[in-house]
């Protein structure tokens, strides 16, 4: 298994980076150690990387490198390994990535712990006030200013890491803010799933519908049908004609006229008299 544990300084790198090694059987590989120990060795790498820093430069990227890939070859590391330190920029990924491809080697998983840097300040100032109230010395980085310039630094150069992994499928992030055991747990979690394997989009599950939407959707329903029926009915109603009374019979006189018929002329006071004085001159 070769992992990298990317995150800033203070998320607890070095505490799980132990525990993958005991449980996987693994080594874990720091920048600094690999160089001290290839120019303690005296290796032609290591020579090369004592003349660099013995003139207060800094040893380029392919010279580390190729320390890490020195290492890499030993029988320790056949098994895996753990990067610490490294890479820190980008640049040193791509040359990474081309020394593992030559080995016909690549990484497993790059694992994120991702965390809060007021609260990582906030740890540091309490361990230093602890460490000060029980008389004992300070380590070199219980030094909150030294610790804002270390987090600047890791923004700047080692946090673009983070894309450049996931373009890879390679990154899986983690809550570096949990407690130290279900950090470890959440490790094991993420190292589960395949290399390069995407996970699936969640599933939309379907809205449910309420009884008051079914039942505002049947009482529409039930207008509409009602509208529909009292609509046919009105128009069965107007095309129907309507009956008239037999020859013979008179109508009843109901005191009001029908629809669309015009009402008899009345005769004047005057036409009455003439036709009253006329059947009495027959009479006579």
């Amino acid at each position: 298994m070769r992992l990298i544990l990317l995150g800033p300084p203070g998320a607890g790198k070095g505490t799980q980076a132990q525990r993958l090694v005991a449980k996987h059987g693994i080594v874990q590989l720091s920048t600094g150690d690999m160089l001290r120990t290839a120019v303690n060795a005296g290796t032609p790498v290591g020579l090369r990387a004592k003349d660099i820093m013995a003139r207060g430069e800094l040893v380029p990227d392919e010279v580390v490198v190729a320390i890490v890939s020195d290492r890499i070859d030993e029988p320790d590391a056949r098994n895996g390994f753990i990067l610490d330190g490294f890479p820190r920029t980008v640049p040193q990924a791509h040359a990474l990535d081309r020394m593992l491809k030559e080995k016909g080697l690549a990484l497993d998983a790059v694992i994120e712990l991702k965390v809060d840097e007021g609260i990582l300040l906030k740890r540091i100032e309490k361990r230093i006030a602890e460490t000060k109230a029980r008389g004992d010395a300070l380590r070199p980085d219980d030094n909150p200013d030294v610790l804002r310039r270390r987090l600047l630094a890791y923004r700047d150069q080692t946090a673009p890491l983070v894309t450049y992994y996931r373009l890879q499928s390679v990154l899986r992030s983690v809550d570096g803010m949990a407690p130290i055991p279900e950090v470890s747990s959440a490790i094991d979690h993420a190292l589960q799933a395949p290399a390069g394997q995407k996970a699936p989009p969640a599933k939309k599950a379907p809205l449910a519908k309420t009884s008051s939407s079914k039942a505002a959707k049947t009482k529409r329903a039930g207008s509409k049908s009602a509208a529909s029926k009292g609509g046919t009915a009105k128009a069965g109603a107007a095309k129907k004609p309507a009956s008239r009374p037999a020859r013979g019979t008179p109508a009843k006189s109901t005191g009001r006229r029908t629809p669309g018929r015009k009402a008899p002329p009345r005769k004047s006071r005057k036409s009455r008299k003439s036709v009253r004085q006329r059947r009495l001159t027959k009479r006579r």
